[in-house]
């Protein structure tokens, strides 16, 4: 079994990509997506999304990461994946699930699910201008509205020349509530001859597994699931077991330091507020730190507060090893 990281976008960017690779377990990333309108973009659009270009496209922990596009013309679509390639991308995904509005609004990602001769257009215009050993994958939801076109939009990602296919269990109008169907991926898995892989509503192990019954694929990608708990793709991939809350904890102080040193300073309280309300599903102490730094908005101050927490902790634990030995 193969376990991918999903891209989420405004929460699975390069640093994140990092953090989460750390513990193992992940076969592949897929980076937030470049969005292409009518324009070939700049190098430095492409390396903005994936600096990993600049290290044989893996993240520090070695795990490759893909570049993803999202757009509706096939011919800048075409250009672009050129370019990408061009700039060391191992492999290219394009994006027909996104369900946000400005997205769609936009004629992008789930919205091209209404019309699946646009969707085979695409796949096929990228599939014919990158070189034949950069593969060429695909994202997808179970349709817009409804599901009556998943097949066919299944089908035009196949013909077209995707290699390989995610399907995300939902519908735009789905969006991220339970549950995902799971159930109505068998079909599509038999209709095409490229491996489908499962994604949605995989947030533990158990989950991980029925996923994989239910819906007969052999892999499966992993988006909230992986942000809230970093250990997860490992305890599925080899059984490893959970991660407790002091291995947790330095990998915060490391995204933190990264960010306050890289990132403007309006954003650099945020990002973490934002993945510590993501480990609450399965970390008590996360909830406390949020509350802890909830209305902070320096990012010096909250890296300070974390390093705190980890030196109390360490003091707590020595304590208890010295009762111990008593």
């Amino acid at each position: 079994m193969r376990i991918f990281l999903a891209p989420m976008e405004g929460v699975v960017d390069h640093t994140m990509r990092d953090m989460l690779t750390t513990f193992g377990g992940i076969d592949r990333c897929v980076t937030e997506f470049v969005r292409v309108t009518t324009a070939l973009l700049p190098k430095r659009t492409f390396l903005r999304l994936c600096p990993e270009l600049e290290h044989d496209c893996k993240t520090p922990a070695g795990t490759p990461v893909y570049i993803q596009l999202l757009g509706s013309n096939p011919d800048y679509m075409a250009a672009n994946a050129v370019r990408a390639a061009e700039l060391g991308a191992i492999g290219i995904d394009l994006n027909f699930g996104c369900p946000a509005k400005t997205v769609n609004n936009s004629d992008g990602g789930a919205a091209l699910l209404r019309t699946p001769e646009r969707i085979y257009d695409v796949v096929k215009a990228v599939r014919n201008a990158v070189p034949n050993n950069t593969p060429v994958t695909a994202k997808m939801r179970l349709g817009f509205n409804d599901k009556s076109l998943a097949l066919d939009n299944a089908l035009a990602c196949s013909e077209g020349g995707a290699s390989e296919l995610v399907v995300h269990a939902r519908t735009k109008t789905d969006g991220y509530k339970p549950p995902a169907y799971w159930e109505d991926l068998v079909a599509l898995k038999k209709a095409i001859n490229i491996p489908l892989i499962a994604n949605g509503e995989i947030w533990n192990v158990d989950q991980a597994m029925r996923c994989r019954i239910t819906s007969e694929c052999d892999d499966i990608m992993i988006g909230r699931g992986m942000v809230a708990n970093p250990g997860l793709a490992a305890a599925i991939a080899n059984g490893g077991k959970h991660i407790e809350w002091p291995e947790i904890l330095p990998l915060l102080i490391r995204f933190q330091s990264y960010t306050v040193s890289n990132y403007e300073p309006r954003f650099t309280a945020n990002r973490i507020k934002q993945w510590l309300n993501y480990l609450t599903v399965n970390y008590t102490e996360a909830l406390a730190l949020f509350e802890l730094i909830k209305k902070i908005r320096d990012g010096h101050q909250v890296l300070d507060l974390l390093v705190a927490e980890k030196q109390n902790l360490s003091k707590k634990q020595n304590e208890n090893k010295n009762i111990a030995n008593i």
